[in-house]
């Protein structure tokens, strides 16, 4: 090959891989990367109603009771009844309801409640939302495979399968045609994009008024006098932080918003009075004038090892240190077991192995926190939650 063809080629080498390295360039330099494949698989999990993006596997209903008792069972019930906290997800249909594709008790006002089975038009939510969201506390941890068992258990609770049935990516669209509310959704609201789903028309009708037109309606609410500050000073009783706050029922009406702001953002600002171990309870204490304060906060302090551990694994969603929230406060359970012996070794196992009676009905998961957090926060209960 001559020196001329040889720099010719080596040229064009050259301009394809420049242009290939343009091409991999970011459209905005020095900001982000793009993702990986294998990033985009672990976030591309959701199912469409045409079941597009579910993945192989199967589960029987034998599997997704196993899998229902230990994991799911303590928040829904064994039998998908549930408790105080969550909503029902079996009851409510039957056989001609299956059949046909419509939840009669959907339009009976009689009927004192919705679960999941009566709700649920398309089988592709219910196996996505277990998938992505379930167990509670340990969401995204069940395999293909368990979720598909947790479904058909879910089913066959709900009499559309049978006890001996296996779901699987195979046969799910079978099983899809046998769910109670199947018929039960439009598309006439066209919110939806796209040919699939028929005649398009628009989801609002309205006519612009230009002229002559019918004047605004103010619709506007107030409390009588009687009861403007029956349950205290609303604005006493705003949280510690964000922008809006209560009215000062406290006094008459104001006249003008910026005058009720005004009123509002001054007893906002106003120190709390000190409350009584008497009246410690209440949300609020009245002062001389009849005129309610707001209470003192009640907590740990801020540096406490046990407290940022307790936010750290989410204990706070469902307790508060002085107040019952879904379960007791730690107060309370301080003591309760105050002066104990072995308090802090039995309330680290209870954390660790969740259960109810103790304290009502309402079950505390299993939680997964390390030994020592749970040791920490058990050993802080035990020393009085101070």
């Amino acid at each position: 090959m001559s020196s001329f063809r040889r720099e010719l080629v080596l040229g064009a080498l050259l301009l394809a891989a420049a242009g290939a390295a343009t091409a991999q360039q970011a459209p905005y330099p020095g900001v982000g990367r793009a993702a990986t494949s294998k990033e985009i698989a672990a976030w591309d999990i959701d199912v469409r109603p045409d079941f597009k993006g579910l993945p192989k596997g199967s589960g029987s209903v034998n599997r997704g009771m196993e899998v229902w008792e230990s994991k799911c069972a303590s928040c829904h019930g064994v039998f998908g009844e549930s408790n105080e906290v969550f909503s029902p997800i079996v009851g409510g249909t039957t056989k001609e309801d299956i059949q046909s594709g419509h939840v009669a008790r959907l339009n009976d006002r009689g009927y004192p409640g919705r679960t999941t089975l009566m709700k649920a038009p398309t089988l592709s939510s219910l196996w996505d939302y277990i998938h992505r969201a379930m167990p509670w506390t340990q969401p995204k941890s069940l395999s293909p495979d368990d979720v598909y068992a947790v479904t058909a258990y879910i089913l066959n609770l709900g009499g559309i399968v049978p006890d001996d049935y296996t779901l699987s990516d195979k046969n799910i669209a079978e099983a899809q045609k046998l769910l109670p509310n199947r018929n039960g959704m439009t598309t006439d609201h066209a919110m939806w994009p796209g040919p699939e789903f028929g005649k398009r028309k628009p989801d609002v009708n309205a006519v612009a008024c230009m002229k002559d037109c019918i004047p605004d309606s103010k619709v506007a609410s107030q409390l009588p006098d009687f009861a403007r500050n029956a349950h205290g000073n609303l604005a006493a009783q705003v949280r510690p932080f964000g922008a809006q706050h209560g009215v000062d029922t406290s006094k008459p009406p104001a006249k003008t918003l910026e005058e009720s702001d005004a009123l509002a953002a001054q007893v906002a600002a106003a120190p709390p009075a000190a409350t009584s171990p008497a009246s410690a309870d209440k949300q609020t204490v009245a002062k001389a004038g009849g005129a309610p304060s707001a209470p003192k906060p009640a907590g740990a302090p801020a540096n406490s090892p046990a407290v940022a551990l307790l936010q750290k694994n989410n204990c706070v969603a469902c307790h508060a240190v002085d107040s019952k929230v879904v379960g007791p406060a730690f107060k309370e359970i301080a003591g309760k077991y105050a002066g104990k012996v072995d308090a802090p070794a039995y309330l680290a196992g209870k954390i660790k192995a969740g259960g109810s009676g103790v304290w009502g009905a309402i079950p505390m998961p299993a939680q997964t926190l390390p030994e020592d957090d749970a040791k920490t926060i058990a050993q802080w209960l035990a020393d009085g939650a101070k």
